[in-house]
């Protein structure tokens, strides 16, 4: 049932990968870790489907939902490291109609650190927006902020995408997902996308969904208009929704080229032997920004980075300085340059845990158990 490849000395992880399935229900997942960028694990097991007639393969795409947030940064650190965006400028420098009702002097970096006072919508909108991409960047650009934008985190699920996307398309004109597949996924041979062409949907994992709802305690607004409205995201899982472009939330790969993908994050720029972005922008990627604590979305405290979250809460390792992200239903992405590793999980189980799910906690254990 389970099959990989593991490197001497990490048999712990694939008896954690194992216990899942014996423990926790799993029905289809993969697990893969990169220790300066070669490959130590690469685990799939289970089924790619609910009806388990189709066992998952080191080819199977899962999504991997917020996970994708990091990558879409690394794309915007690629366009800094370029000069065509500056992380440290205001955004209405390169985005204008964003400056409405004072939200134009913050900064691109502090935008993609969920600080721009735009979670979602509060009224409803037709959800078809979401697929109108000039039309949801021009209703997005026209919100007030929901608080004085840098002065707090609020999580954007998927407003954070349209910030992103906007961004990259104003500075190189091409969609974001179109420059992360030409320039760093297609050369490099990383099964990663960003708009899932209808040719790989076949390779893709069926998803199910959580029994139970996540717990929420923050601002309702807040939340209604993040995640509660019926509005506030695309339907998810359907052909549209796999090949339209949501930088926040669609992207689809393999645990391995996700931790391959994350691997530019543990080793300060470089992807696979090639430089993908400069030591320095990975520092500006990764520098913490300032306020940090409780989230005003998400029931956590945390500290975001342009894109990427600090591990505060321990959700990425021991390390403190590793950093990571969370995806819908248990799915993540981490990495720890202290140690240069990078590692993803991803499933089609879903749980109902926002941050923290058991069986990553459990995987990420068995990594460190290792070093």
């Amino acid at each position: 049932m389970i099959d990989g490849f593991i490197a001497p000395g990490f048999e712990p992880v694939k008896q954690a990968f194992s216990q899942n399935f014996a423990d926790s229900d799993e029905l289809g997942a993969g697990f893969a870790l990169l220790i300066d960028g070669e490959k130590k694990v690469e685990l799939w097991g289970g089924y790619a489907d609910r009806s388990k007639t189709r066992p998952w393969t080191q080819d199977t795409l899962a999504p991997v939902y917020s996970v994708t947030k990091p990558i879409a940064s690394l794309v915007i650190g690629m366009l800094h490291d370029r000069g065509l965006l500056d992380l440290g400028a205001p955004i209405a420098s390169v985005w204008e109609a964003f400056a409405a009702h004072g939200k134009g002097e913050i900064s691109i970096a502090k935008a993609l650190g969920h600080q721009a006072g735009t979670p979602g919508f509060l009224t409803s909108i037709d959800p078809a927006l979401w697929y109108d991409q000039e039309g949801i960047e021009e209703a997005l650009a026209a919100l007030a902020p929901m608080w004085p934008p840098g002065t707090a985190h609020g999580y954007h699920p998927y407003t954070f995408g349209v910030i992103a996307g906007a961004l990259a398309r104003r500075a190189d004109g091409r969609s974001l997902g179109t420059i992360l597949r030409q320039e760093v996924c297609e050369p490099m041979g990383v099964a990663f996308t960003i708009g899932t062409p209808a040719a790989l949907h076949p390779r893709c994992a069926e998803i199910v969904k959580p029994k139970a709802a996540p717990s929420f305690t923050q601002n309702r607004d807040l939340v209604k208009a993040a995640f509660g409205a019926p509005w506030a995201t695309p339907a998810r899982g359907s052909a549209l929704w796999r090949e339209a472009e949501f930088p926040a939330a669609n992207g689809h790969g393999t645990a391995l080229s996700t931790a391959q993908l994350y691997q530019a994050f543990a080793c300060e720029g470089m992807m696979l032997g090639r430089r993908i972005f400069s030591a320095e922008t990975h520092a500006a990627l990764t520098a913490p920004l300032a306020p940090g604590g409780p989230d005003l979305v998400l029931p956590f405290n945390l500290t975001f980075c342009a894109g990427i979250l600090l591990n505060t809460n321990a959700f990425y390792g021991p390390n403190p300085k590793a950093m990571g992200h969370s995806g819908w239903g248990g799915c993540i992405g981490f990495a720890d340059p202290a140690h240069r590793l990078s590692g993803a999980y991803v499933i089609n189980r879903q749980s109902a845990h926002l941050m923290g799910d058991p069986r990553a906690l459990r995987l990420i254990a068995a990594v460190y158990s290792c070093l």
